[in-house]
C-alpha cells in the first residue's frame, strides 16, 4: 500500500521557510548548471551556423584552420574549373577565393590600449551568393577597387568606428564601413569583410587563405573532395563548410562543459547538504506520524518512497525556480576568443528546452541524494519508540 502524495504536498507547506530555502539553494544551483551550458550551445551554435552543407571550405592541404593556410593565386583559376562548382544567374562560377586576417580595433569607449582581435576577411563578389546567410540590413555592399568594407552587426556597440558612414583605420590604411550585414547569429557576424584584392595588396601579397564554392550537387561532396585530393597541381584538402567550423567550436564548447559540470558539481554538494538539513528536520518532527503510518499497516518501503518523492518534490520546484531565473539570459550577447583564430567572436546565450528539462532532471536528482538518507531513517525508525 502507496502513502498518497497529497500527504507529502500538505506536509510540504508546515515548513514554508526551511522548504523555500532548500528550494532557492537548488534554484540557484539549476540557474548556474544552465547559464554555463547555455553559454557553451551559444558558442557551438554559432561556429555551427557559419557553415552550410551547400559549400566546400578548400584549404592548403595539412592545414587545420584558415589562419594557417595560403592557397597561391595561380591555382584558383584551375579550383575555378572544377565542374562541381554550381553557377551563378550570371553564368559565373560561384567561389570566392578569401584572404583571411586576424587585426586590432579599438574597442568602444576605451582608451587606446583597449583594443581586440577581429577577423578581417577579404572576398570576391560572388561571396555574398555562396554565403546565403549572409543579408546586408544597412548601407550597400563594398565596391570593387575601393577601400570600402562591410562590418557584422555583432561589432556595433563593442567596438568603435564600425558603424555605416564611419572611418575604421587598420594596416596604415582608412578603410569606409558602407554596409553593415547579419549572419543567422554566425561568426561572420563578429567580422569585417572588404574586397579580397583589396586585403591582398594589404595583408597577404600573394596568395588566400581559403577558397569557398558552392557544391553544384550537396551529394557530390565526397566526389568532389576526391578529385581535388588527386590533382596534385594545387595540394588543397576540401571541407564541407557546415563540418569544418563546427569542428572549430569543439575544443572550447567542451571546455565550457566541463567548467559547467565543475562549478555546479560543487554548488550542488551544498544545496544537497540543505536538502539532507530539511528531510532530517522533517523526518524529526513527524515522528509520531510515522510510526501512526507504520501501525496502520504501511510498509517501511512505502514510508521511504514517500519522503523521497517529498525531497524530489521540494527539489522539483527548486528547478523550476532555477529554470526562471535562467531565462532572462536568453539571446544576451558576449563574446569570447575563438582559439582557433585567437580572434574575438560574439554570440548570444542558448537556452533552449531541452537545456531546460536538463535542469529540472538535475535539481531531481539532487531532491532525491539529498533526501535518501532521512527516508532510509525514517522507514527505519521502531513503532513503539516513535510513538513515545
Amino acid at each position: 500500500m502507496k502513502i498518497p502524495l497529497v500527504y507529502n504536498l500538505r506536509s510540504v507547506t508546515q515548513r514554508p521557510v526551511s522548504t523555500a530555502l532548500t528550494a532557492l539553494g537548488i534554484g540557484l544551483v539549476v540557474a548556474v548548471f544552465v547559464a554555463m551550458l547555455a553559454l557553451a550551445n551559444g558558442f557551438i551554435a554559432a561556429l555551427t551556423k557559419t557553415g552550410s552543407v551547400d559549400n566546400v571550405l578548400l584549404l592548403r592541404r595539412g592545414a587545420d584552420s584558415e589562419l594557417s593556410s595560403g592557397i597561391p593565386r595561380d591555382a584558383i583559376s584551375i579550383i575555378s574549373t572544377s565542374p562541381y562548382i554550381a553557377t551563378g544567374t550570371d553564368g559565373r562560377p560561384l567561389i570566392s577565393p578569401e584572404t583571411y586576417i586576424v587585426i586590432n580595433i579599438q574597442r568602444m569607449g576605451g582608451d587606446a590600449f583597449a583594443v581586440a582581435n577581429v577577423v578581417a576577411r577579404g572576398v570576391s563578389d560572388k561571396a555574398f551568393e555562396v554565403r546565403r546567410n549572409i543579408k546586408i540590413i544597412e548601407g550597400r555592399r563594398f565596391a570593387s577597387g575601393q577601400s570600402e568594407i562591410c562590418v557584422g552587426s555583432k561589432l556595433a556597440g563593442r567596438f568603435a568606428n564600425v558603424n555605416v558612414g564611419d572611418v575604421l583605420r587598420f594596416s596604415n590604411r582608412n578603410w569606409n564601413v558602407v554596409c553593415r550585414f547579419t549572419a543567422d547569429g554566425s561568426s561572420f557576424e563578429s567580422e569585417i569583410w572588404g574586397e579580397n584584392e583589396q586585403f591582398q595588396g594589404v595583408f597577404r601579397g600573394n596568395s588566400f587563405q581559403d577558397v569557398a564554392f558552392r557544391l553544384k550537387d550537396p551529394a557530390s561532396f565526397e566526389d568532389a573532395k576526391r578529385a581535388f585530393l588527386a590533382d596534385q597541381r594545387i595540394q588543397v584538402d576540401a571541407h564541407r563548410e557546415s563540418e569544418f567550423y563546427a569542428n572549430q567550436s569543439q575544443l572550447l564548447g567542451n571546455i565550457l562543459r566541463f567548467l559547467a559540470l565543475m562549478i555546479t558539481s560543487i554548488m550542488a554538494v551544498g544545496a544537497v547538504f540543505g536538502a539532507v538539513n530539511t528531510m532530517y528536520a522533517a523526518v524529526s518532527s513527524r515522528t509520531p506520524e510515522i510510526a501512526v503510518l507504520l501501525t496502520l499497516g504501511f510498509q517501511p518501503r512505502s514510508v521511504m518512497a514517500s519522503f523521497l518523492a517529498e525531497s524530489a518534490v521540494i527539489a522539483f520546484f527548486g528547478g523550476i525556480i532555477g529554470c526562471l531565473l535562467a531565462l532572462p539570459i536568453n539571446g544576451v550577447v558576449t563574446s569570447t576568443t575563438n582559439w582557433a583564430s585567437f580572434s574575438e567572436i560574439a554570440f548570444a546565450f542558448r537556452v533552449t528546452p531541452q537545456l531546460l528539462l536538463a535542469g529540472i532532471i538535475f535539481a531531481v536528482v539532487m531532491g532525491l541524494v539529498g533526501g535518501f538518507f532521512p527516508a532510509r531513517r525514517a522507514s527505519k525508525l521502531p513503532v513503539i519508540q516513535a510513538l513515545r
